[in-house]
């Protein structure tokens, strides 16, 4: 992926914003959370937030490191955008895009079109409003 194609992916996804800030970097905003950032200047870099799973095997590869001053909220940096195949990093924006989402008061969420409450848990019934 190129910075052009991972722009066009996040303004792809619904109620995404864009913004410069820090002088240099592109952000991808829900709700004006922060999903994912790249870098402008080549060679361009690309953040975004992970499950802690997917965080630890991320900063693995090659290529990968974790975020800098991010990375205790478990944000990787690709330092080249080559690092992973395009629907990887497809897949991944678009999981800190939900993650964001998911974050986001449940007022925020039925304005963006979402749910309003999380499914009750397998095996456990939701309690009646008396």
């Amino acid at each position: 992926m190129n910075l052009d194609s991972i722009r066009n992916y996040c303004l792809s996804l619904p109620h995404a914003t864009e913004g410069i800030q820090w002088g240099n970097d592109l952000l991808f905003k829900l709700s004006g959370k922060i999903f994912a950032a790249m870098n402008l200047e080549p060679p361009h870099s690309l953040c975004f937030k992970c499950t802690p799973e997917k965080f630890d095997e991320l900063i693995e590869r090659d290529g990968i490191i974790p975020a800098p001053y991010m990375a205790r909220n478990k944000w990787v940096l690709l330092e080249r955008l080559d690092a992973l195949k395009d629907s990887e990093i497809k897949d991944l924006i678009k999981n800190s895009y939900d993650m964001v989402f998911s974050k986001l008061t449940k007022k925020a969420q039925a304005e963006l079109g979402g749910t309003a409450e999380k499914p009750a848990a397998p095996g456990k019934r939701r309690k009646a409003n008396r």
